[in-house]
């Protein structure tokens, strides 16, 4: 991460060699101290290569879990389908059980009709012969209806019975065939918890490696803006220093002339909470909570409020509030660790430097880095304060 380059000089004017006096030493004292000063500037180094291969690493990892999540959720539905076909399964068993008991019943009852008629065509054989039969008949008819009856009830009995004992059958051997569908989906449900187990598993341990890369890049990023706002606050000392010896150069080389700051620059003392940053970067991810001041959750003032409670200064849950703190700074002085503001102070965060900033947005959301120059937030930008 790139931080603005500080100058040794005021750029809203350029520079002018001064005049020489009787004392013509000083010009060249004064570009000596200048030429210090812009040797002490380091070199703006890009991001080292191991926050960019964490990055990357972070990146696959997240991919991953992202195709985790896709097969965690297949594997959900097809449990739910096996589930589902369980279900079915047992409703049919037990509604198989019950036909077997009717089958069973209507067999045992058509058993005892049958012996019961049984015994009551024994009983009426023994004192009835066809040849009475015959004589007792009122007409040829009468002989034949009465003998038709007595085969039509035989007959008629042995046809129930047979079916009967069909039904019987055929709910016996769908009770078979259903014991075993209940074992084949037994098998099924099992082999999909184990597949839904499996996959939770390695979501598990593929959401933990993340977490630690994040918190190494995190970590990373804190010492890269710590570096960074050291070699910051060493380029503004030998700027000050630079600064005071054009200005002691240009008293002595100009009789009555007296030093002054030049006109329109600011002086803002430098920043001490660079390493608020790092702090508010770790969280990102974290939800957008209302009124949330902690890891469970953040607002937008609760989130800066939380990382400088974390190096020790006290500020107010509010960016209204928080607004009033510190010193205002100039947008082409900020420094990892000022208040930004945004929204007529409705909305704040952290600047990180090279134009961009944490912050808690809105709910629905979660902490997250955003840039200055994005159209909502370079619209609505009311300006810095530093913590001092």
């Amino acid at each position: 991460m790139q931080h603005r380059p500080h100058r040794c000089v005021d750029p809203k004017r350029p520079f002018r060699a001064p005049r020489r006096s009787k004392r013509g030493a000083a010009p060249y004292a004064l570009i000596g101290a200048l030429a210090a000063c812009l040797l002490a500037v380091p070199a703006l180094a890009s991001p080292p290569s191991s926050i960019s291969s964490k990055r990357a690493e972070a990146q696959q990892v997240s991919n991953e879990i992202n195709g985790l999540n896709a097969n965690l959720s297949r594997a959900d539905e097809l449990l739910n389908l096996a589930n589902l076909k369980l279900t079915s399964v047992k409703r049919d068993i037990v509604e198989n059980r019950r036909e077997l008991r009717i089958a069973k019943a209507n067999l045992a009852k058509s058993r005892r009709t049958i012996a019961h008629r049984l015994v009551t065509l024994y009983t009426n054989s023994t004192g009835t012969s066809t040849l009475e039969l015959i004589l007792g008949a009122k007409s040829l008819d009468d002989i034949l209806n009465q003998l038709d009856t007595e085969n039509r009830v035989s007959s008629v009995d042995a046809q129930v019975i047979g079916q009967v004992e069909v039904f019987k059958a055929s709910v016996k051997e769908h009770a078979r065939k259903l014991a075993v569908e209940h074992q084949q989906v037994d098998h099924l449900v099992a082999m999909r918890r184990t597949q839904q187990h499996a996959i939770e598993v390695r979501l598990g341990e593929r959401r933990q490696l993340l977490s630690s890369l994040n918190g190494e890049i995190a970590q990373l990023v804190h010492q890269q803006e710590v570096a960074q706002m050291i070699s910051a606050q060493r380029a503004r000392q030998s700027a000050a220093e630079a600064q005071a010896a054009q200005q002691q150069a240009a008293a002595g080389a100009v009789v009555g002339a007296t030093a002054q700051t030049p006109e329109g620059a600011t002086v803002v003392p430098p920043s001490s909470y660079g390493g608020v940053v790092g702090i508010a970067l770790s969280y990102q991810g974290t939800p957008y909570v209302w009124g949330g001041a902690s890891p469970g959750g953040f607002d937008c003032s609760g989130l800066v409020m939380y990382a400088y409670s974390q190096v020790g200064v006290s500020l107010p849950h509010s960016s209204y509030a928080m607004y009033g703190m510190g010193v205002g700074v100039p947008r082409d002085q900020l420094e990892p660790g000022d208040l930004v503001f945004f929204d007529g102070l409705g909305h704040v965060g952290l600047y990180i430097g090279n134009g961009l900033f944490v912050h808690a947005p809105h709910t629905g959301t979660v902490v997250q880095v955003s840039s200055l120059d994005d159209g909502w937030y370079a619209s609505s930008y009311v300006g810095a304060r530093r913590i001092l």
